[in-house]
């Protein structure tokens, strides 16, 4: 009776096993590296941005690797929680939150810094630093925008913090709904306040607060890349003047840059704090 199963079981066994390794072969053959990025522009902008860089890398690492639009924010907040995507390009307390979840490391930086400010209007006595604004309107770009933010982080009680009018379409758009008088301050990044706005009209504003400086956006990869791989990527991204794979992103993102710059765990040390307990539910 034990023969008889034993010899029934055997072929069944033996069918599985193949199944499996047939499967796991399949997935070996597909297996690719994701780059993404934030979904700050449409999917057709993006391609255009980041494809480069992703078809480079195919190259240099000699595995496939393929830029994945992530659609909105909703899905980019799922899909990073999933540790789906393997190469990241966004803002420093994304890559903060990565590093100290979901084991990330980072390869590359641009140079510089990020700082925001907050303003209000140069004619209000009534409002001259940020305390004054609890409770009222501030506009800015929805969160997990980072100089939105900051101006969260400026107070220390969720109680206490202003209202945050959400304003899409970038800075300029903000500072226009400022303008319109949607509220009584707007936050932006510090460059965008001294060389966007015109001189004229920053005489009518004056800064409330500024946050400090931090790291500016970088890159990281996630625990499937090789110590090796990732030698390879930091080298591409920081090797050469405006190497055509990152000339759009440094043209967009880095102002004069001619590269990216190498980055450690230390550059991103704290800046998950921006994300994690913060009221819109990161």
């Amino acid at each position: 009776m034990k023969s008889t199963a034993a010899n029934f079981m055997a072929p069944v066994f033996k069918s599985v096993m193949l199944l499996l390794l047939f499967c796991a072969q399949i997935q070996f053959a597909s297996a690719e590296l994701i780059l993404t990025a934030p979904p700050r522009e449409k999917p057709d902008a993006g391609k255009k941005l980041y494809g480069p860089l992703a078809d480079r890398l195919s190259v240099v690492l000699k595995e496939k690797v393929t830029y994945k639009h992530p659609g909105h924010w909703l899905a980019y907040q799922r899909d990073m929680r999933n540790d789906v995507y393997d190469i990241i390009f966004d803002g420093p307390h994304f890559i903060s939150w990565r590093i100290k979840n979901r084991n990330h490391l980072p390869v590359a930086k641009l140079p510089g810094n990020l700082q925001f400010v907050l303003i209000g209007r140069a004619d209000n006595d009534k409002i001259n630093k940020a305390d004054d604004l609890i409770g009222k309107k501030i506009c800015g770009i929805p969160p997990p925008n980072l100089a939105t933010l900051t101006a969260y982080a400026a107070y220390k009680y969720p109680a206490r913090q202003p209202v945050i009018v959400p304003v899409r379409g970038g800075a300029k758009a903000v500072f226009n709904a400022f303008l319109k008088g949607r509220c009584e301050a707007a936050v932006f990044r510090n460059k965008f306040y001294e060389k966007k706005i015109k001189p004229e009209q920053r005489k009518n504003t004056k800064i409330l607060y500024t946050s400090k400086k931090l790291t500016n956006q970088g890159i990281t990869v996630s625990s499937r890349v090789s110590a090796k791989a990732r030698k390879l990527i930091m080298n591409t991204v920081t090797k050469g003047n405006r190497v055509p794979a990152i000339a759009n992103i440094l043209k967009r993102f880095g102002g004069k840059a001619k590269s990216f710059q190498p980055a450690t765990k230390a550059d991103f040390a704290k800046d998950y704090k921006y994300l994690e307990g913060v009221i819109f539910g990161w």
